[in-house]
């Protein structure tokens, strides 16, 4: 017959099957809490690299925009929102004179309205390629050639076809490069060069779609939408807004720190919420389990007393009733991750649209610390909760324990 090792371990696993229903109480709030705790924690940290990723590719320390497209501008930046809206090109000049402004490039603005003459609905950027310092850093992450007239570069979260193009009013153009995620608006957008939007906008005339008169000629007049400037390390980008705004008339200057510092403080409100709902949630999982082990532990007290009388020390009682609970917390701090996995990864691009704020998927190295971190968390408040019981009942009488209630 062969023989078992009445380990602690194997003691606490064999209690807990004994009694389904509680087991499944302790599991259950150890499954809540690692839920919040993960979820929460995966939703800050892809809001923090969100940020960064957005600061990182606008490139650009002001946005001059004709006057009242400033909402506008800002929109299609965070979230993708079609828009266009033009000024005269002559501000290029004017900007990139500024002193203080060390370099000015423009940009020009165009939507795709119908889906009937494209593969999607989006947002189309041209770009002057002798003059920008923001789209194409970005393209030569990816991309190492320069981006002939007749091809696109595509966002990140543009669908293109098997035959790497996409079919933009009548027409299939070849797709040079898609984009590396900036969490951004800039995701559902296509980009191409001055020279390809105006034979995208001549080809279009002549297959028939003429709700692009009006974009037809203000490019034909030199017409921008928006120009994006970069100011000098000496040079505060806020008192150039000011300069800028007060030398030409009918403008907007957007500063783009002052976007992502809006930006920065939701995200900050946010994060705090997370965390203090994630501690309130932590010190009621802990009330809740000790009051449950409390009670479990004193139900329990003649058992405790007979293995006490067949040779149990204290010290192997009380680490039995600690590895109940540490059992309990794994089992159920593994499936509160998972299924936080289940409800976040999947839906990331919902909960950014849901959001209004920048969202970055985080590199699996990050998101192995975080599930590492808080599988630590959710395991150890069983053992922490029930630490009390445990002494306590490892330090009774047995004597007095077994004629207790005679």
């Amino acid at each position: 017959m062969k023989k078992r090792v009445l380990s602690p371990g194997f003691l606490s696993l064999e209690n807990l099957k004994a009694r389904p229903v509680r087991s499944a109480c302790f599991v259950t709030v150890a499954a809540i809490l690692a839920f919040s705790l993960f979820g929460g924690s995966v939703l800050a940290l892809n809001l923090r690299q969100g940020l960064a990723a957005m600061t990182k590719r606008f490139g650009a320390d002001l946005m001059v925009v004709p006057a009242g497209s400033s909402e506008k501008a800002q929109s299609l930046l965070l979230r993708g929102a079609a828009g266009y809206f033009y000024f005269d090109a002559a501000i290029v000049d004017k900007v990139a004179r500024t002193e203080g402004v060390v370099c000015a490039s423009p940009q020009f603005f165009l939507t795709s309205l119908s889906e009937s003459c494209c593969d999607a609905m989006v947002q189309l950027i041209a770009y002057d390629p002798a003059t920008d310092f923001v789209v194409q850093p970005w393209i030569a992450e990816k991309y190492t050639r320069a981006v002939e007239d007749g091809q696109v570069v595509v966002g990140s979260r543009i669908a293109i076809r098997s035959d790497e193009t996409i079919r933009l009013l009548g027409h299939h153009y070849p797709v040079a490069a898609r984009l590396s995620k900036s969490a951004s608006g800039l995701d559902t957008s296509i980009f191409m060069t001055m020279d390809t939007m105006r034979l995208l906008i001549g080809r279009s005339r002549d297959a028939g779609y003429d709700f692009l008169a009006v974009q037809e000629k203000e490019m034909a007049r030199g017409a921008v939408s928006v120009v994006l400037a970069k100011t000098g390390p000496s040079a505060p980008p806020a008192l150039l807004a000011r300069t800028i705004g007060r030398e030409n008339a009918g403008v907007d200057v957007v500063v783009a720190q002052s976007i992502f510092s809006g930006i920065a403080e939701a995200l900050a409100g946010l994060t705090a919420y997370i965390r203090l709902f994630s501690l309130i949630l932590w010190a009621a999982a802990f009330i809740v389990l000790a009051a449950v082990f409390s009670g479990s532990i004193h139900e329990r007290k003649k058992e405790f007393a007979v293995l006490r009388i067949l040779g149990a020390t204290r010290g192997k009682l009380a680490l039995m009733a600690l590895w109940e609970s540490a059992i309990a917390g794994s089992i159920g701090a593994a499936a509160g991750i998972v299924l936080a996995s289940l409800a976040v990864f999947p839906f990331s691009v919902l909960i950014s649209e849901r959001l209004g704020l920048p969202y970055l998927d985080a590199s699996p190295v990050h998101i192995i610390r975080l599930v590492l971190g808080n599988l630590l968390l959710s395991v150890l408040v069983g053992p922490l909760a029930s630490l009390y019981s445990a002494l306590r009942i490892s330090g009774a009488e047995t004597y007095f324990t077994m004629r207790e209630g005679e």
